[in-house]
Parts: structure tokens; C-alpha cells; sequence
């Protein structure tokens, strides 16, 4: 079997992150986005020791539980991979892929509370990233989301279904306007051109519109004309926002160097469960509002009688859990890398009337070193790569009777798991929810106590 090779492979299951996986030879292939049932014809595009990988190139057998798609770009669009499965079907497969992955590395009995599925399947997400490019070298400005199998290309997505109508007008009429103006996108190989990002944020329950236009500042433009045609567009929901940043970052990544307000303000407010929250261009907040209710409620729920508890909420955000289980606690330190987050979040905290919050500035492996208040509860809510070694070590040290963890990465949770385990923590409970219907992504909410 070499790199190159192409071979006929019956998918019998799946892992996480949405990986289809058959047997070639003695040794576990995986397969990207394939299903269980399926026989394809794979290239082999990576060969270990322990595993290969392969891309499909054809599907020879198709499964019987397959649906027509709801989008018209699910086949070009690198966005959404699981539309083609029933919504049912999609949460097993993220429950079994878990449960897999728990048991595999020895974290069993447990109370299994189940899967909650999204509120809502499509015009979900409060927020998206599209890129300027074109769909071939050298072709019409499109504007929307890389081409999935391509290093390069964009297809315009003017017809995505995980967004509501607001985004789709917004994407349309800017993309007409650019195309008229006949400015260059910016190209990430050879760093030139002025267009790169469209971010647009809508707030699900106040229904705030930010939208914010990102170039590099290889060019001077008056987006005047712009604005005034935003301004009168007919959403459905309010637009409070419009900004020009300039990133000049030589990465695909997009942020800002500076920000110009060109209408109205620079942030929304979303509310959650009956709290405000102000979300600022850059900052992070679950991007499923309505899903991310019944987040937050799962972590409530699991703290129980804690009235006289003292929280810590590490990898804080904005503050948004901290917030909303503030007043089930005695006190809530949240403790989060970006300033810019941890000042809206103190802001946020103002805005509720919820004085028993504090939330502070600095990288969590070094601030919890300083922390003089001894925490009954300790919330873990990582980034995808989990715990930092150092932070998860003064965590076990703090020894609090219970934590929190919510993972958006069940395989980084798993490995943070296994050393609070060696620490003498058990785990009691773990329930799922899912944030990302039509992607293998999950959110897992695990209930942790001190033997």
C-alpha cells in the first residue's frame, strides 16, 4: 500500500470529527466525510504506522438513508458536510462517535444524559466569515466560502441555509457592488489586492446586524456610497453596525489592525436567558444563540445547589456562562487570555446588575497562580486544543469538589479526562449538545467531582 494507490473501501463506522473508517489490509483507513455502509473508491493521501487515510474519489455503493440536500452549494461549499443525512441520524452518529471515543480511552461509568438537539436545524448561526476570491484563477469576484477538495477558489453562497435571509441580501448586494467597482481581491500567496473578508453578526433574540468589511490597506476607498446603500437595504432585523477594518495580516486569518466606524455603532447586544450581552467585532460568543441557551442551561443545571460556592469560570469568553450561573453562586473569577473580551465581559456584568462577578485579563496557566479566593467549582470551557498542561495542573492543585467542563473538541477532552482521573476525580455525568447541525461537530458538557 503506497501513498498514491487507489483501493475500493467498505466504510463500517465512523470517529470524530466525522471521519469514516474501513480496514485496508491490518490497518484502520480514514476517510473523510464517508458513511457507514458506504463502498468508495479512496486514494491514499497518508500512511502511518498505526493508520492511513485515504480521499474519496467515488462512491461505488451508496447508502440507503441518505436525503436530497436543502442548499444549493452543499456540494461545492466547505461549510456544512453532513446535509445529505437526516437530522436524527446526524445526532446518533455525534452520540456514538463520543460514546466511542470516551470508552476507548477509559472513561466509563458515567451517567450518559443523552443528546440535545439544536432548536433550530437552519438559519442558525449568529455569525459568518466570508472570503473574497474567485471561483477559478483569474475569474469574476466571488464572495462566500472556500471550495471544498481545492487550496484555493470561493464560491459565492448566496443561497446558504445555515443563515437567515439578512445575511444572504447583505452578501448579495455587497458582492454586486465590489463587482462593479472592479477591486481586486487579496491573494494570500503573492499578499496583494484590497478585498478579503464580509464578517457579518446578527444577534438571534434582539435582532442587531453588525456588518463588517475587511481589506488590507494597499488601497484608499471611499465606502460612503457603500454605506448609504446598506443603510437602506430591508432586513428583517435591525442593522446597528457598519465597519471598515483593515488587516494586514500576511496570514489567512481574519482580524484587524484598526477599525473604522462607518454607521452606527461597534458591537450589538444579544440576550440570553434573560441576561445582555454586547458583542464586539472580534470577540467570541457561541455562534448558535438559541442552542447556546440550552448550553448554558445543561452547565446551570449541573452546578446545583451552589449558592454559597465560590466559581471559577477558566477561558472565560465575554463572560457568558460565568454570567449566567452568577446568580447560583456566592462569587464567579472569570479568567480569559483576550482583553478585549474580558472588558466587554466586565461590561456585561454592569449591564446585568450582577455585582458578585469579577473577570480578568491574562493567559489562564499564569493568572489561576495568583488567584487568592479558593474555588468550590472550577468551569473549563477551552479552545479546541483543551486544557493547557500548566492551567490543568493548578486546577488538580486547587482540588475543588466539583468541575465543569465544556468541550468543543471531544478528542482534546478526552486526554484532560484521563489526568484529572489520575487525580482522583471521577466522572458522574456527561450530556452532549449539539451546536452545528449538518457538521460532526459537537459540544460535550461533562459533570466532574473529587473522590
Amino acid at each position: 500500500m503506497k501513498k498514491g494507490n487507489e483501493y475500493e473501501i467498505v466504510i463500517e463506522k465512523t470517529e470524530f470529527p466525522g471521519y469514516g473508517i474501513g480496514i485496508l489490509g491490518d490497518k484502520k483507513i480514514y476517510v473523510k466525510n464517508a458513511l457507514p455502509g458506504q463502498k468508495i473508491l479512496g486514494r491514499i493521501t497518508k500512511k502511518k504506522k498505526e493508520y492511513i487515510e485515504a480521499k474519496a474519489l467515488e462512491i461505488l455503493e451508496d447508502v440507503d438513508y441518505k436525503i436530497p440536500q436543502s442548499c444549493l452549494h452543499f456540494a461545492e461549499c466547505g461549510g456544512c458536510s453532513h446535509q445529505t443525512i437526516s437530522y436524527e441520524k446526524q445526532l446518533e452518529f455525534k452520540k456514538e462517535q463520543v460514546l466511542s471515543l470516551l470508552k476507548e480511552n477509559g472513561i466509563d461509568n458515567f451517567e450518559f444524559l443523552g443528546i440535545e438537539k439544536s432548536p433550530e436545524q437552519f438559519g442558525y448561526r449568529n455569525k459568518m466569515e466570508f472570503t473574497f476570491g474567485d471561483y477559478e484563477k483569474g475569474g469574476e469576484l466571488s464572495l462566500g466560502m472556500h471550495i471544498k477538495g481545492r487550496t484555493f477558489g470561493i464560491v459565492t453562497v448566496d443561497n446558504c441555509q445555515i443563515v437567515d435571509e439578512d445575511y444572504r441580501k447583505i452578501l448579495t448586494a455587497v458582492l454586486k457592488y465590489f463587482r462593479e467597482k472592479r477591486l481586486p481581491h487579496y491573494r494570500i500567496l503573492s499578499h496583494e489586492g484590497y478585498l478579503r473578508n464580509l464578517v457579518i453578526r446578527k444577534a438571534k433574540n434582539t435582532g442587531e446586524i453588525l456588518i463588517n468589511i475587511v481589506t488590507s490597506s494597499q488601497m484608499d476607498f471611499d465606502f460612503s456610497e457603500l454605506t448609504e446603500m446598506l443603510r437602506t437595504l430591508p432586513y428583517e432585523g435591525i442593522l446597528v453596525s457598519i465597519l471598515h477594518s483593515i488587516n494586514d495580516s500576511l496570514a489567512d486569518v481574519v482580524q484587524a489592525d484598526n477599525i473604522e466606524i462607518l454607521y452606527g455603532r461597534d458591537y450589538i447586544t444579544e440576550k440570553l436567558l434573560g441576561l445582555k450581552f454586547k458583542i464586539t467585532p472580534f470577540s467570541f460568543f457561541q455562534t448558535n444563540s438559541k442552542g447556546a441557551e440550552k448550553l448554558y442551561s445543561i452547565v446551570r443545571d449541573f452546578m446545583e445547589d451552589s449558592q454559597s460556592k465560590v466559581v471559577f469560570d477558566l477561558y472565560c469568553g465575554t463572560g457568558t456562562i460565568g454570567q449566567i450561573v452568577a446568580p447560583k453562586a456566592k462569587k464567579v473569577i472569570g479568567v480569559e487570555l483576550i482583553e478585549e473580551a474580558v472588558e466587554a465581559a466586565n461590561e456585561n456584568a454592569k449591564l446585568n446588575g450582577l455585582n458578585n462577578c469579577k473577570f480578568i485579563a491574562g493567559d489562564v496557566a499564569k493568572v489561576i497562580q495568583n488567584l487568592k479566593d479558593k474555588p468550590e467549582i472550577i468551569i473549563l470551557d477551552p479552545p479546541r486544543a483543551g486544557v493547557h498542561p500548566i492551567a490543568l495542573k493548578y486546577v488538580v492543585d486547587f482540588n475543588a469538589p466539583d468541575l465543569i467542563y465544556v468541550s468543543c473538541n471531544p478528542k482534546s477532552l478526552v486526554n484532560d479526562l484521563k489526568v484529572l482521573k489520575d487525580n482522583g476525580y471521577v466522572i458522574q455525568k456527561v450530556k452532549l449538545m449539539d451546536l452545528f447541525p449538518h457538521t460532526p461537530h459537537v459540544e460535550c458538557v461533562v459533570k466532574i467531582e473529587k473522590k
